[in-house]
């Protein structure tokens, strides 16, 4: 009998062992080259070995790598300074991961209303299809039963509706509600974008009743999307947004951004982490700011992304058999597939591209931002060459 693995059985992997990185491709411990359009899931946002990332890295790795906050951080003042200059932003506050910055802003949300005396309100209205993390509270946000299931009663105060319904969130408006929490594309739940005007329609609600408006910015944010953060394209502000993934570049880290208003309530005491903002992070996060705010650089993003979208159009129009529909905003991108997408995600698998799964029968190609037209080319013909393989086992079954 074999030996039990001494993981925790939680994760599907696929039989794949990179030993190494280098830009937009990840090779396996045998030589193997793969095109990685997956970049840990959106987090590898400038590749792998970026010599800026690594060079700023080591560089603070021979000064100091964690101090607790128990004491003051320049590093985190200097990327809290960037961020708020670039941002809407007045408050930073440092976590580890998407699932804790948005930790944060719920408590943020709900801690604003208690300051206000309105201790009775602390329900958020989250949309359907939403992803937010795997703690208790934002299971419960995200509202999908499959990752509900067997943790016990659902954490109270999160109101789900249909995605995109703005009558539903004008009906789920209560004297209890605090805020509404969206991402303003939705990842996990199929790469669907919401419309500018839906995004528009939130902002005025919440501004109609005091309520906060709370992005999930963990995946489209910081130049996926094309600008340096998605809900730009609409031309609105939120109150509060939960960033992690790409902030790091593939070193752990994320961050809640609020208005000076809304983080009223978070005083002394109120909350903490004891890595958040530790000095490596603090380090790799500037350096990532470095490059994505750097002149030209989301202009690259959207330059990629029109080349990689035209190609993909392409691919739908001749092979409609395998891909239904094609989605998505800068390189944040998904291919809504007219097969099981578990088929199609092996099949471009089996050409070296990784991509990455989503709800609604959907594959995610998130490149490194720093891919090339020509790497989106290098990935449009791997699909294709998929597609055809897809097709031509198709014809061989109903032969």
């Amino acid at each position: 009998m074999a030996e039990a693995a001494p993981l925790y059985d939680t994760y599907m992997r696929a039989p794949l062992r990179f030993e190494r990185g280098e830009g937009v491709w990840l090779i396996t411990e045998t030589g193997e080259r793969y095109l990685d359009f997956g970049a840990g899931v959106a987090v590898s946002s400038l590749g792998h070995g970026h010599p800026h990332l690594v060079g700023a890295l080591k560089a603070q790795a021979d000064k100091v790598w964690h101090l607790s906050n128990l004491y003051e951080v320049p590093g985190q003042e200097m990327l809290a300074k960037r961020l708020t200059d670039a941002t809407f932003a007045d408050k930073v506050f440092f976590t580890n991961s998407g699932a804790e910055a948005l930790e944060c802003a719920i408590k943020t949300a709900r801690r604003y209303q208690f300051s206000k005396g309105h201790p009775e309100k602390f329900h958020i209205i989250t949309f359907e299809g939403a992803f937010h993390g795997r703690t208790l509270a934002t299971i419960a946000a995200g509202g999908q039963e499959k990752y509900l299931e067997g943790f016990g009663p659902k954490a109270p105060g999160f109101d789900q509706v249909p995605f995109g319904d703005l009558e539903a969130v004008k009906a789920a408006i209560i004297e209890a509600t605090a805020g509404i929490l969206i991402e303003p594309v939705q990842g996990e739940g199929g790469v669907r974008p919401v419309a500018k005007e839906f995004m528009v329609a939130l902002r005025e609600l919440c501004d109609e009743h005091g309520l906060l408006l709370i992005l999930d910015e963990v995946q489209s944010g910081v130049g996926r999307s094309g600008k340096f953060f998605s809900h730009e394209w609409s031309g609105i502000t939120p109150d509060i947004m939960a960033v992690a993934k790409g902030i790091g570049g593939g070193f752990p880290l994320g961050a809640c951004l609020a208005t000076a208003e809304a983080a009223s309530g978070m005083k002394a005491g109120t909350h903490g982490s004891t890595y958040g903002g530790n000095p490596l992070a603090m380090a790799v996060g500037g350096a990532v700011l470095d490059v994505i705010l750097a002149e030209g650089f989301l202009q690259h993003v959207n330059d990629v992304s029109l080349v990689f979208r035209q190609g993909l159009a392409s691919l739908k129009d001749r092979y409609p058999d395998i891909i239904e529909e094609v989605r998505g905003q800068g390189l944040l991108l998904g291919i809504k597939a007219a097969i099981p997408a578990a088929e199609l995600l092996q099949a471009i698998r089996a050409e070296h591209l990784l991509g990455v799964p989503a709800g609604d029968n959907v594959i995610r190609l998130l490149p490194p931002l720093i891919a090339t037209a020509e790497d989106a080319r290098e990935g449009l013909a791997r699909v294709e060459r998929a597609a055809e393989a897809l097709r031509a086992r198709t014809s061989r079954k109903s032969a």
